[in-house]
C-alpha cells in the first residue's frame, strides 16, 4: 500500500468523520439544553426520525433543501412540545413520555411515507454538497477535513462555542441551568417552570429535529423505515459521556462518529473483519462506555423529577 493511498484513506476517515459528527452533534447540544432545565428526554431517537422525514417530505415536494432544513426544525419543535407537555405540565415519567414517543414516530413516519408515496416510486432529491472554504481549503490535509464539508457542518461545529455562551454567559441560561438544579429557586422569585421547561425542550428538541434533517439531507436521498438507526440512543450516551458540557458533548460524537466512519471505510478496503462487527462497532463502544462510567458529576441535581409546587 503506498504512501499516497495511506495518505487518502486517512485524509477520507477523517473527512467523513466531520460529516458524521454533523447530525450528532445538532441532536446532543439540542438534548443537553433539554437536559440542563431537568427534562431527561429519551425521545431523542424518535425526533431525529421525525425530523428526517419532514425534510424528505419538504425537499420532495418542494425542491428546496432549505425548506426541508426548516420542516425539519419545525417538526422537532413540535415534538419537543409534546414531551415537555407530558413531562413538565402532566408530569409523566420521562423515561415512558420518551420511549412513547419513540414508538409513535416510529409509527407515524411509516405510516405518513406510504401514504405520500402511494405505492409509486419513491421521489429522490439531490443533498447538500460539499462546500469549500477559499484558501483554508487547500491546506494539505487539514483543508479538506475541516474546510471542505456541508454548510451545516460548520454551523454545527460554531453551535458548540455558542451553546457554551447561552448556557453559561446569559442571563437566560443560568435560569435554564436554575430548572435542572433548583427549580424552585425560580418558582419563588415568581417565574414560570413550565414556561421555561417548554422553552428549552422545544429549542433543544428543534436542534435535535435539525441533526435528523442533515443526516437525510446531507446523507441520503431517500426516506426508509429506522432511518436514524439508533444515533438517537448515542446521542444520549455522548451526553452522559460527556459529562453535559458542551465540551465534553463535542469530544464523545467525535469519537462516536470515528468509529463509524473507521468500519465503514475498513469495509471498502476489504478488511478481513467480519462486517457485521464493523457494524456494530459504535454501538458497543457506546455500551462499553456506559459500563465504565462510575461518576456523573454534571448530571442536573433534578433530572428527569417532575417539579411540582409545595
Amino acid at each position: 500500500m503506498s504512501q499516497l493511498f495511506q495518505e487518502a484513506i486517512i485524509v477520507s476517515i477523517l473527512a467523513a468523520t466531520v460529516r458524521i459528527v454533523t447530525p450528532l452533534l445538532f441532536s446532543a447540544l439540542g438534548e443537553l439544553i433539554t437536559q440542563r432545565a431537568g427534562i431527561w428526554n429519551m425521545g431523542v431517537e424518535g425526533t431525529m426520525l421525525t425530523g428526517a422525514f419532514a425534510a424528505y417530505l419538504a425537499a420532495t415536494a418542494t425542491g428546496s433543501l432549505w425548506l426541508a432544513v426548516l420542516a425539519a426544525v419545525l417538526a422537532g419543535a413540535l415534538m419537543g412540545a409534546v414531551i415537555a407537555f407530558m413531562t413538565s405540565l402532566m408530569r409523566v415519567d420521562h423515561f415512558i413520555a420518551g420511549l412513547g414517543l419513540n414508538l409513535l414516530a416510529g409509527g407515524l413516519t411509516l405510516y405518513w411515507f406510504q401514504s405520500y408515496i402511494q405505492g409509486r416510486a419513491q421521489p429522490t432529491f439531490s443533498g447538500f454538497q460539499n462546500v469549500a472554504i477559499p484558501l483554508l481549503s487547500d491546506i494539505p490535509l487539514l483543508g479538506p477535513v475541516l474546510f471542505s464539508q456541508r454548510a451545516l457542518t460548520y454551523v454545527a461545529l460554531l453551535a458548540v462555542p455558542a451553546v457554551w455562551f447561552l448556557l453559561y454567559r446569559t442571563r437566560y441560561g443560568l435560569e435554564l441551568r436554575c430548572l435542572g438544579e433548583n427549580p424552585k429557586a425560580l418558582d419563588v422569585k415568581g417565574l414560570s417552570v413550565t414556561a421555561r421547561q417548554f422553552a428549552a425542550v422545544m429549542l433543544g428538541s428543534a436542534m435535535t429535529g435539525l441533526g435528523g434533517g442533515f443526516l437525510m439531507l446531507g446523507f441520503s436521498d431517500r426516506f426508509l423505515a429506522d432511518f436514524t438507526a439508533g444515533r438517537g440512543w448515542i446521542v444520549v450516551v455522548a451526553l452522559i459521556a460527556g459529562n453535559w458540557r458542551p465540551r465534553g458533548v463535542l469530544i464523545a460524537v467525535t469519537a462516536f462518529a470515528f468509529l463509524e466512519s473507521l468500519a465503514t471505510h475498513l469495509q471498502v478496503i476489504g478488511a478481513q473483519v467480519p462486517h457485521q462487527l464493523l457494524l456494530a462497532l459504535p454501538y458497543l463502544a457506546s455500551i462499553a462506555l456506559l459500563m465504565g462510567l462510575r461518576f456523573r458529576t454534571g448530571q442536573p441535581a433534578r433530572l428527569g423529577v417532575p417539579y411540582a409546587r409545595e
